[in-house]
């Protein structure tokens, strides 16, 4: 059988973290940053997990955890 395919998008877009569990990028923190505060603008460079409901349909498509 051959091997499965990773989605690309996906894999720029979300990192394993060692538990296993997806981490994605929080939004709004790469555009129109004038107006946003020094305060939220440094929250929003952390990562957040990516919710349970999503979870599943992330996972398949980062079939050998989103490596490059």
């Amino acid at each position: 059988m051959p091997k499965m395919k990773t989605k690309r998008a996906a894999a720029k877009r979300f990192k394993l973290s060692g538990t296993g569990i997806p981490r994605r990028r929080m939004a709004t923190g790469s555009h129109i940053l004038t107006k946003k505060s020094t305060k939220r603008k440094r929250n929003l460079r952390q990562t957040k997990n990516v919710e349970p409901a999503d979870r599943k349909a992330i996972l398949r498509m980062l079939p050998y955890g989103g490596k490059h």
